[in-house]
């Protein structure tokens, strides 16, 4: 960092570009306008989007592929309108840099009766406070620079969000800066429990018969996913991933065999995980949705769990020891395994199954998905797939990613609404991959003002519009008149955003020509609309909906 004295608001800036930031999500307002001049001045770009919620997800999404992202939005009515999607950025382990412009310190000190107040003026921080990992308001020129960078630091820490507030007075204050920055600390380590950690788990996975790896998202978001690969790479395993950890690694890695949420799963997914005598967990929550409803069974007695800080095995607790460094301690000492005791059957070779169109035939879900996982493979380049809460999730469970396309899905928050916006923040993260968009249809109602934001910046996604009139999935586990929705001519409004390309799909004929014409319409957003029956749906979400209703799975 130079030593020229730089204001607030600029020393802000500059830190941001320092971590990766170009791109800033947010929407406008008196309390932010004029950080907004400084950020822009300072070569950060906005992106406006069509309100702040929407911006908040287009940020997690961003920094899903970016490593960390920025949101910024004025006080209260903005701040406040960004809540859900900052709670579930910080429920799945996603780094952002939450930024609001507030009163000026002095009316503050006076307790004016101020446009955008309620209760007092630290309700929002106070708010902020309970979802993020560091929430400050900067009050004193020669204190910002500390305060922001240990912000900073700590969102890149914990991967999880952080809250900057910002007075209108205090962003043209002169900001003496540090002259180093303060990095995130390496974390702390027991080394005589990492130890004993690494060698009892060595002495369980060397004398299993039928070992197999089930990785999560921790190895994505601490960027440790190339150990994973090493520790393959020794031991020959076999890996599934949760679906919050769906596409850690390439799908088409020769020992990966799907990816496994209970009862969700593909029978073979499941038999061959809850079959194994050693489980060994990398990075994985084990929450609801990841585990299939509670479906899946993963008795402690087989089980090695090891989280960013933590070890378990069977009953033994071992913290606090690092995840990098258990995964490369068990690389270390691992012996490899002949393959042909694993059991691997790899999850591509279901790619080459053949699929005959009946093009007269209606389309149905089971058929539209088995088409979908093979369009993938077709297209140039590599993609970006993004699951909606919903069907659309569940469903992609079984999806088998060609390439090093990657995935994004809500799997632990899934907050409705999160598809649509978190294709803006996708696309401008990784303009080299096209993203597919797999929405339904009352999610798609919640958040599709933001389909104009990508028509505004001229990216080509390719949305699937899943139009099966209504909540199907709250269907599923409980049916009533309140799953009900308006039914829009979906395919119709792109083009009242802007620039598009639109089809509507009744049968399987109809789905092969809107797929042959969006593989090759790379110029604007290719927007087709799917009509399903009302009640159907993923086996998975049947599935789901029985276990959530209190029936046993079939």
């Amino acid at each position: 960092m130079s030593k020229e004295l730089l204001t607030v608001g600029e020393y802000l800036a500059k830190r941001l570009q320092e971590i990766g930031i170009s791109n800033i999500f947010g929407v406008v307002g008196d309390y932010v306008l004029g950080l907004m001049d400084v950020l822009l001045e300072n070569n950060l770009k906005l992106i406006a989007t069509c309100n702040e919620l929407n911006a908040g997800y287009a940020a997690d999404a961003h920094a899903r592929l970016n490593g960390v992202s920025v949101v910024c939005v004025t006080y209260n009515v903005g701040g406040l309108s960004l809540v859900n999607a900052v709670a579930g950025a910080y429920a799945e382990l996603v780094p952002t840099i939450v930024i609001s412009g507030a009163p000026s310190t002095s009316q503050q000190r006076q307790n004016l009766l101020l446009h955008h107040t309620a209760v007092d003026y630290n309700l929002q921080l106070e708010v902020f406070e309970k979802i993020t990992v560091a929430a400050v308001r900067i009050t004193s020129p020669t204190q910002a620079a500390s305060q922001i960078d240990r912000t900073i630091a700590a969102c890149l820490r914990e991967r999880r969000p952080v809250y900057i507030e910002i007075p209108t007075d205090m962003v043209d204050q002169p900001c003496p800066g540090w002259e180093t920055v303060d990095l995130p600390s390496n974390p702390t380590i027991d080394k005589q429990a990492l130890s004993e950690a690494v060698e009892e788990a060595v002495e369980l996975l060397d004398k299993s018969q039928q070992p197999i790896i089930l990785a999560g998202v921790e190895l994505h978001r601490y960027g440790i996913a190339d150990l994973l690969s090493s520790l393959l790479d020794k031991t020959g395993y076999p890996f599934a991933t949760t679906l919050l950890g769906k596409s850690i690694l390439s799908e088409m890695h020769p020992q990966f065999i799907g990816s496994y949420a209970g009862t969700l799963s593909q029978e073979y997914v499941q038999q061959r995980v809850e079959n194994s005598d050693c489980i060994l967990c990398l990075g994985a929550f084990m929450s609801d949705i990841n585990l299939g409803g509670f479906t899946a069974q993963l008795p402690e007695a087989k089980l090695i769990n090891a989280n960013s800080d933590k070890v378990k095995i069977k009953h033994h607790f071992y913290h606090p020891v690092s995840l990098p460094a258990f995964m490369t301690g068990l690389t270390n000492k691992l012996q490899p395994q002949k393959s042909a005791l694993l059991n691997i059957k790899p999850a591509k070779e279901s790619l080459s199954a053949n699929f005959r169109v009946i093009p007269e035939q209606k389309l149905t879900n089971a058929r539209f998905y088995n088409r979908i996982n093979r369009f993938i493979s077709e297209l140039e380049g590599e993609s970006i797939v993004i699951a909606e809460t919903g069907d659309a999730l569940i469903a992609t469970i079984d999806l088998v990613l060609y390439g090093d396309t990657e995935y994004i899905g809500q799997a632990l928050y899934t907050s409705i609404g999160y598809a649509v916006p978190a294709c803006l923040g996708a696309a401008l993260a990784a303009p080299e991959r096209r993203p597919i968009v797999l929405v339904g249809d009352g999610a798609f109602q919640m958040t599709c003002q933001e389909v104009s934001t990508i028509i505004r910046h001229r990216l080509n996604p390719i949305f699937f519009l899943i139009n099966n009139d209504g909540y199907t999935i709250e269907r599923a586990i409980h049916e009533g008149s309140y799953n009900d929705i308006q039914p829009w001519k979906y395919h119709q409004l792109p083009q009242v955003f802007g620039d598009s390309w639109s089809f509507d799909v009744q049968t399987e004929a109809d789905l092969e020509q809107a797929l042959e014409k969006a593989k090759f319409n790379q110029n604007c957003l290719s927007f087709i609309e799917i009509h399903l029956d009302r009640l159907d749906c993923s086996v998975g979400v049947q599935r789901l909906g029985k276990t959530l209703r209190g029936k046993p799975s079939t």
